[in-house]
C-alpha cells in the first residue's frame, strides 16, 4: 500500500496533502513529495493528513525527517488532521512540529500570523490523486 499526494503553493505557503497509508512501503514516495515541496515554493509547509488512513512508526519518522529537511531550507513543517488513532509524531531531536485539528485551522493560524497570501497558485500531484478536488 502506498500514498498519493498533491502539493499546492500559495506564494508563501505550501500545502502537501497526503492520502492512503504512510507505512514502510510509502516512505520513499513521501520523501519524494517532500523533495518536490523543498524545490518549489517558500515558507512553511502544512502536511494535510485529512485523507490519510493511518501511519506506521516508519511513517511518523518520515514526518520528523521532513521537518529536519525543511528546516535546513529555512522552512517549517506543520501537520493538519493527524490520523484518528491519535498518535503523534515521535519526540526527539527535530524542529518543533505544530499540529492543527484540520486544514482549515492550519490555514487560519497561518493567516493570523502572516496575513493573507498574495495572489498566485501552483499545484502538482501524483496521477492517482482524485480529480476535481475542492480548492484550498
Amino acid at each position: 500500500m502506498t500514498i498519493e499526494w498533491r502539493y499546492t503553493v500559495e506564494r508563501d505557503l505550501g500545502v502537501l496533502s497526503v492520502s492512503g497509508y504512510l507505512g514502510p512501503e510509502a516512505v520513499r514516495r513521501f520523501e519524494g513529495a517532500v523533495g518536490w515541496a523543498v524545490g518549489r515554493g517558500t515558507g512553511p509547509v502544512i502536511v494535510d493528513l485529512t485523507g490519510l488512513r493511518g501511519w506506521s512508526a516508519e511513517g511518523q519518522l518520515a514526518i520528523t525527517e521532513a521537518a529536519r529537511r525543511l528546516a535546513t531550507a529555512d522552512r517549517g513543517l506543520e501537520l493538519a488532521a493527524i490520523p484518528a488513532d491519535g498518535s503523534l509524531v515521535p519526540g526527539g531531536d527535530h524542529p518543533p512540529i505544530p499540529v492543527h485539528a484540520d486544514l482549515a485551522g492550519a490555514l487560519a493560524a497561518h493567516s493570523a500570523r502572516h496575513g493573507e497570501p498574495p495572489e498566485g497558485r501552483h499545484e502538482w500531484r501524483t496521477t492517482g490523486w482524485p480529480a476535481g478536488e475542492p480548492e484550498l
